[in-house]
């Protein structure tokens, strides 16, 4: 019997194994979901899986796709297959087919097989022949670091036969987030340091604040990251993540260090906490960034930033004291 396997949009880790009709429950239910099954070489969008929608037997499963067809569809990163694994500290483990690769920042490896080869590349990892002059990884590598990144990326490529796995580790607690950029018009506007991994071909851009205000009190200044390209790629995200799928017009006021990622179709601005007495004693600063749409948003629970602060205020060289927390004077 078929065994079907569904990541829905939002959602961190996958669901399933379902039968033939409850996965065509399932697929009904949520038509953004990727499907996979046996046999499959990757996952695969249901609105594309005829046997899903039907009332049928579940039989149209796509044939696997020659690695010669895949080039020329003009797909420009590897399709491979993921889980993310844990709750609080999750790590996203990543299985290779033989030739494909996968990219990731500088310290995020957390394990991987002896049959995958690591390289690092000066830039942003970019497949050979897009953008491998040497003044293209120059801009690469300029880019990587107005964004807080570090000048080298590391790629993996399983090099052996069969399946090798490679696994990328969150920094702090929160949440790992699996985006198929194909899925969000093929671009997403994130912050600074949520790139946590991809698979090769993705690319890593630069996106910059037009506007002096939001710039400058948007949380995240002038920089953002913007990924680009139709294959996965993995964000951190702290905390827990929430998403909003806003309507034309719509607004949503957001503590400027609590925005994850957003559609480019979203404007992001800021605007300036009304009332003396909220700026003063409201404890959320004096700006707000608000978000337009339409479009979807991602938001954090817990920015690192706030994390920080609050290490800050307890250890013995801030503003915290030198006792634990369980003592009689505490």
């Amino acid at each position: 019997m078929t065994q079907w396997y569904f990541h829905a949009p939002g959602q961190a880790d996958r669901v399933g194994p379902f039968d033939e009709e409850a996965a065509r429950r399932f697929a009904q239910a949520n038509p953004r979901a990727l499907a996979w099954c046996q046999g499959m070489t990757g996952w695969t969008p249901v609105s594309e899986i005829v046997g899903l929608q039907q009332a049928g037997a579940v039989t149209a499963v796509p044939p696997p796709m020659p690695a010669a067809a895949t080039a020329s569809t003009g797909s420009r990163a590897d399709r491979i297959d993921f889980r993310i694994v844990g709750h609080e500290m999750q790590f996203v483990e990543i299985e290779l087919d033989p030739g494909e690769g996968a990219v990731a920042e500088a310290g995020a490896l957390m394990f991987k097989d002896a049959s995958v080869q690591m390289d690092t590349v000066f830039g942003g990892g970019a497949r050979g022949g897009q953008g491998s002059g040497f003044m293209d990884k120059v801009m690469a590598a300029g880019k990587r670091v107005l964004t807080g990144e570090s000048l080298f990326a590391t790629v993996y490529t399983q090099t052996g036969q069969g399946r090798g796995k490679v696994a990328f580790a969150a920094p702090y607690p929160g949440t790992v987030l699996a985006m198929k950029l194909d899925q969000h018009g093929g671009r997403l506007i994130c912050q600074k340091d949520s790139f946590l991994a991809g698979a090769r071909g993705v690319q890593i851009g630069v996106q910059f604040q037009r506007k002096i205000m939001t710039g400058l009190f948007g949380g995240e200044g002038f920089i953002m990251q913007k990924l680009e390209g139709d294959g996965w790629v993995f964000i951190h995200a702290g905390g827990c993540v929430v998403e909003r799928e806003l309507a034309a017009g719509e607004r949503l006021d957001v503590d400027t260090g609590c925005i994850v990622a957003y559609h480019p179709t979203v404007d992001m601005d800021v605007r300036r906490v009304k009332g003396i007495r909220s700026v003063l004693f409201g404890g959320e600063g004096v700006f707000l960034a608000t978000l337009t749409g339409p479009g979807k948003v991602w938001l954090q629970s817990l920015p690192f930033s706030r994390l920080a602060g609050r290490m800050w205020m307890a250890a013995p060289q801030g503003r915290g004291k030198s006792r634990g927390e369980s003592s009689l004077l505490g």
